[in-house]
C-alpha cells in the first residue's frame, strides 16, 4: 500500500460543507430507482467562465462544451456559460453545434472536427461558424454555401506544431489562397485563424513560444493575403490561466469552466478560483458480512483482513468508473474514506467497509466532488487511474442520471 493510501484509507473526513451544491447528504438520489446521480452545479460553471474571463480581459470568451459539456450535459452547461459571460460556444462535432442552436442558444458557435459528407449546409443555415483544415473542407463549405446563396463564416486551422489537426507548413499557404479565392467567389467569408498548443499545461516549455511564433506568421500571412479576420485564437484552458501572451481575441477555456484545473502540477481548481461542477454520488445496493480470508470479487484481488462488512455499489466501467483504479479509487461513505477494493467491474464496484460499520443497503456514496468536505475529487481519480481529470468526467454514461442545480435547468 502507498503512503497516499496508507494515509487517506478508512480516514474520517472534515465536516461537509453547507449543502449548497446538491441536496444533502440524506442519501436520496435524483429520483427513485437510480443508482448513481451526478449533481450539476450550474452556478459554479456560470461563476467559473467569469471567474475565466478575468483571467483574459482583453478577449473574448469560448466556453468549449463538447462531448456533452464534457459529460456535464451540453444545454445546462451551454445557458450556464452564457449566463458568465461566454460570448462563443464551441463543439467537435456537428451535431451538437446543431443541437444547440436549434435548441435556441443565440451566442457564436464554432464546430471543428467534420468528416466529408457532414451537414454543412445545415450549419450554414444555422449561422454555425465552421472550421477549415484541409482542400477537401473547403470544397464541399464552399458548394454547400453555393447551392444556399450565401457565405459560409469558415476559421482556418493551422497546424503550429500539435501534429494533429490543422494545415501543417506550405499546405496552409495553399489553404489560405483555395480560401480567398472561395471568399472571392463569395461562397465563404474568413472570420478567423486559431491553433491548438502541444504542451500548454507546461507554460515554461520551449514548444509554447515557437507555436505562439508560427502562429502569429499564419496570422499575418493571412491578413496580406487580405483576410479581415474578426477573432484569432489559440489558447486552451491551461493558455487563459497561465498565458496572457496567448490571448488573442478569444481564448477557449474547455475543461477549466467545469471547475477543474488544467494544471494540476502548478495548482488546483482553488488556486485558480475554480469550482468543480459535478458531484458524484451512488447508493448501495447491498451490505453484507464476510469473513477473515474471503476474496473479493473477480480474481480475488482484495482478500479480507478481518471479519468485516463489504458495500456493494451498482456502478462499474460501464457507467465510465475507470477499470485502472481498481483497489484504488477513492470513495467517502458517512464521513470517511475509503478505497475500492479490489477489480472495478462492468456494473459494480465494493468497498471493504469494516466490522463496525452501521451502512446499510441505500445509504450514499461519494465518488468525487469539490473536495470541499473532504470528499474525494476528480483529480483523485485521475491519480488513482493514471489519467487525466478530462476522462474522469467525460466518460461517465447515460446511465448515471444528471441532476442540475443553481441554474434554469435545476431539477425538482
Amino acid at each position: 500500500m502507498s503512503d497516499w493510501w496508507a494515509m487517506t484509507a478508512s480516514q474520517p473526513l472534515p465536516p461537509p460543507a453547507a449543502p449548497s451544491a446538491r441536496p444533502g447528504s440524506s442519501g436520496s438520489p435524483g429520483s427513485s430507482g437510480s443508482p448513481a446521480t451526478a449533481y450539476i452545479d450550474l452556478a459554479a460553471v456560470t461563476a467559473n467562465v467569469r471567474v475565466l474571463r478575468r483571467h483574459a480581459p482583453g478577449a473574448q470568451l469560448l466556453a468549449v462544451v463538447k462531448a456533452d459539456a464534457y459529460g456535464h450535459g451540453l444545454l445546462p452547461v451551454a445557458r450556464a456559460a452564457v449566463a458568465g459571460g461566454a460570448t462563443w460556444l464551441g463543439t467537435a462535432l456537428l451535431d451538437e453545434a446543431i443541437t444547440l442552436r436549434d435548441n435556441g442558444i443565440q451566442a457564436r458557435i464554432l464546430t471543428w472536427l467534420n468528416v466529408s459528407g457532414a451537414d454543412f449546409a445545415g450549419a450554414i443555415r444555422r449561422e454555425i461558424d465552421l472550421s477549415a483544415a484541409a482542400p477537401w473542407q473547403l470544397r464541399e463549405i464552399a458548394a454547400a454555401a453555393r447551392a444556399l446563396g450565401t457565405a459560409a463564416r469558415i476559421h482556418l486551422k493551422v497546424d503550429t506544431g500539435l501534429g494533429r489537426n490543422g494545415a501543417f507548413g506550405a499546405d496552409f499557404t495553399a489553404l489560405l489562397a483555395s480560401a480567398r479565392d472561395c471568399e472571392r467567389d463569395g461562397n465563404v467569408k474568413i472570420v478567423g485563424v486559431w491553433s491548438h498548443f502541444a504542451y500548454a499545461d507546461q507554460p515554461d516549455h520551449p514548444t509554447v513560444r515557437h507555436q505562439q511564433e508560427v502562429f502569429e506568421a499564419a496570422v499575418r500571412e493571412a491578413e496580406a493575403a487580405g483576410c479581415e479576420l474578426e477573432v484569432r485564437h489559440l489558447a486552451n484552458s491551461a493558455a487563459t490561466l497561465t498565458n496572457p501572451s496567448a490571448h488573442y481575441d478569444l481564448v477557449r477555456p474547455g475543461l477549466a469552466i467545469y471547475g477543474l484545473s488544467p494544471v494540476p502540477e502548478l495548482g488546483d481548481a482553488t488556486a485558480y478560483g475554480l469550482r468543480p461542477a459535478m458531484t458524484l454520488t451512488a447508493r448501495f445496493a447491498l451490505v453484507k458480512g464476510l469473513p477473515a480470508g474471503q476474496g473479493v470479487s473477480y480474481a480475488h484481488q482484495h482478500v479480507t483482513a478481518a471479519d468485516t462488512r463489504v458495500g456493494l455499489i451498482p456502478v462499474g466501467y460501464a457507467d465510465g468508473i475507470p477499470r485502472h483504479a481498481s483497489a484504488r479509487g477513492p470513495l467517502a461513505v458517512a464521513g470517511r474514506r475509503y478505497r475500492v477494493a479490489g477489480r472495478v467491474c462492468m456494473d459494480q464496484i465494493l468497498v471493504d467497509l469494516g466490522a463496525d460499520s452501521p451502512a446499510q443497503a441505500g445509504d450514499e456514496v461519494v465518488l468525487f466532488g469539490p473536495g470541499e468536505g473532504g470528499e474525494p475529487t476528480a483529480q483523485e481519480w485521475a491519480v488513482a487511474a493514471d489519467t487525466i481529470s478530462y476522462e474522469i468526467v467525460t466518460r461517465l454514461g447515460p446511465r448515471v442520471e444528471r441532476v442540475y442545480l443553481g441554474g434554469s435547468e435545476e431539477s425538482p
